[in-house]
């Protein structure tokens, strides 16, 4: 059966993806769902394939709504209110911490070689604060073959981000000079652009989700401390520094923790509620 409810969580996802430095993994550690997203990404190809497409189904369009509806809102908000939207993704992403260091039992289960993957994963992600939005480049125009072929592996490489908590695709877009012309192919809906990077996004996640499954599996407690590394590392990134609207951005950040306390908050009455029907 098809949970529609979904659709709000991969709508939510999919704004999170157009946002440089927020991370759609993020969002879904935030929605109680990443284990399952990358459950049923590597179910697709089980005998059980359909239950696993009825999971994804809903996020998948939610995500598609966001990316083709918001496009246009998402560069508006970064063009006349960059301030408030990046302080209402990093009131969201510092929201969620504790949730994620209360599901691993920190103080009970880290050790110390917990700390310094986590420290890695942090050094790693805040490092990207070294290369400037400045020096990318615009909107590719007359594609040619060649350009086609970077595209892919393009959305490839970024795939491997999005999955990833901490990490955003948006800003790999970024990193490889592409992200103006993803944009723009999704605002003015550049049909050839959004399959060619369509496709090597759907080829980087079944490979990355099937390497994080393992990872979680073998190295839980291991992988938890990288992924929360990932996220604290993402908040210099995110930060957008000195506001010229101090008092909205404050709002926003606010705003954005208080729907990371609820969304967590509902997610666990969600699986206490599942958990004391199992038990009857």
């Amino acid at each position: 059966m098809i949970q529609w409810r979904n659709l709000y969580k991969g709508f939510t996802m999919g704004v999170s993806d157009l946002i440089p430095g927020v991370s759609g993994g993020t969002i879904a550690l935030v929605l109680g769902i990443y284990q399952r997203l990358i459950a049923a990404i590597n179910g697709l190809s089980s005998k059980e394939w359909k239950q696993h497409l009825l999971f994804l189904l809903p996020i998948g369009l939610g995500i598609g709504f966001a990316l083709l509806s918001v496009s246009h809102l998402v560069e508006w908000l970064l063009t006349y209110y960059p301030e408030p939207t990046f302080f209402f993704f990093l009131g969201l992403i510092i929201g969620i911490i504790p949730t994620l260091l209360k599901e691993v039992d920190f103080k009970k289960n880290f050790r110390l070689i917990h700390y310094g993957l986590l420290a890695f994963g942090a050094i790693i992600v805040a490092s990207t604060l070294l290369i400037k939005e400045s020096e990318m480049t615009g909107v590719i125009s007359n594609l040619q073959w060649n350009d086609y072929i970077y595209l892919f592996f393009a959305g490839w490489l970024a795939s491997s981000a999005m999955i990833l908590p901490g990490i955003s695709g948006s800003f790999i877009f970024l990193l490889l000079g592409v992200y103006p012309t993803v944009i723009n192919a999704l605002a003015d809906l550049h049909l050839l652009v959004l399959v060619t990077v369509g496709l090597g996004i759907a080829f980087g996640l079944a490979l990355t989700s099937r390497l994080i499954a393992l990872l979680l599996k073998q190295y839980r407690l291991a992988t938890y401390a990288v992924m929360i590394g990932f996220i604290v590392g993402s908040i210099p990134v995110i930060f957008p520094g000195y506001t010229k609207d101090p008092l909205l951005s404050l709002f926003a950040f606010i705003l954005g923790g208080f729907a990371a306390y609820t969304l967590t908050y509902l997610e666990w009455r969600k699986s206490e509620t599942i958990a004391l029907e199992n038990n009857k």
